[in-house]
């Protein structure tokens, strides 16, 4: 089996750890379902763990699965957003080069 190295957002880990929590199913069979690495999904399992007791403990309730949905909806949203907003300062300041270079050479 091939070794591959990925990177993981921070979303991505917590929904795989929640696939064993909520599920009940064990790490080796999310962890094929998911084509990674069955300690890599344990240690996330263990880390989500300790923050569904963090947040217990303190009184605070974990996110539902559908608050978690929509979190990671809206923080594609703005991930988007921000790349159109990086395009129009990009676009902006090209139209501006190129205006400054028009009325230069009249």
């Amino acid at each position: 089996m091939s070794r591959k190295r990925r990177s993981f957002t921070t979303e991505y880990k917590v929904e795989a750890a929640r696939r064993v929590i909520d599920s009940g199913r064990t790490i080796a069979e999310v962890a094929r379902e998911l084509d990674i690495n069955e300690a890599l999904l344990g240690r996330w399992v263990a880390e989500e763990r300790r923050h569904i007791e963090a947040a217990a403990s303190s009184g605070d309730q974990p996110l539902t699965a559908a608050e978690r949905t929509e979190l990671a909806r809206l923080r594609r949203q703005v991930s988007e957003q921000e790349k159109d907003i990086a395009f129009l300062k990009k676009a902006s300041a090209s139209f501006a080069a190129n205006q400054q270079q028009s009325s230069s050479t009249r």
